[in-house]
């Protein structure tokens, strides 16, 4: 009687299927997690960016000037709390001050060190300044002259010989 061979996966091989697509599924999962990771970071990023931009031109446009020093403060913006800092400090230029303001999440703040410096999650700077005239309403003329009215002024020099010899 010949034995007929059964064909079909010994336990070892099962296993090690088992093996690699459990390391497949790890490693598809890890891809995943920091996908998930970078995309909150950089909507976190975002939308700090967006607060301290804010920030800059509440401080521009506020009624009266705001003093040299840090402020800090919250708010509430993307159904979140945040946490500013915003520094103003003199320039080297007369009347130019420079605005600074960080933004981070409220719950990444250290609460027993409020005023630290800590990790911020953006930081964006402007400036701040006087005009040096009083606005009247005149536009700049941005157009260079016509070239034919350069071309007629006589007080350029020419390449040809006053004597007319060539």
């Amino acid at each position: 009687m010949s034995r007929a061979r059964s064909r079909g996966f010994t336990l070892i091989e099962v296993l090690v299927a088992l093996v690699i697509v459990a390391a497949g599924c790890a490693a598809l999962l890890a891809a995943l997690n920091s996908a998930a990771r970078s995309t909150t970071y950089l909507r976190d990023k975002t939308f700090a960016q967006w607060i301290a931009g804010n920030r800059i031109v509440e401080t521009r446009l506020a009624t009266a000037p705001p003093s040299d020093g840090r402020t800090t403060g919250d708010v509430e913006y993307a159904g979140s709390r945040w946490q500013w800092q915003q520094i103003i400090a003199a320039t080297e230029l007369p009347g130019v001050r420079r605005i600074d303001v960080s933004v981070r999440p409220l719950e990444t703040a250290a609460a027993d060190e409020p005023e630290a410096g800590g990790d911020w999650t953006a930081t964006v700077s402007g400036v701040l300044g006087a005009a040096l005239a009083a606005p009247n309403g005149a536009l700049p003329d941005w157009e260079p002259a016509p070239a034919e009215s350069r071309a007629s002024d006589d007080s350029t020099p020419s390449d040809e010989p006053a004597d007319g010899a060539t």
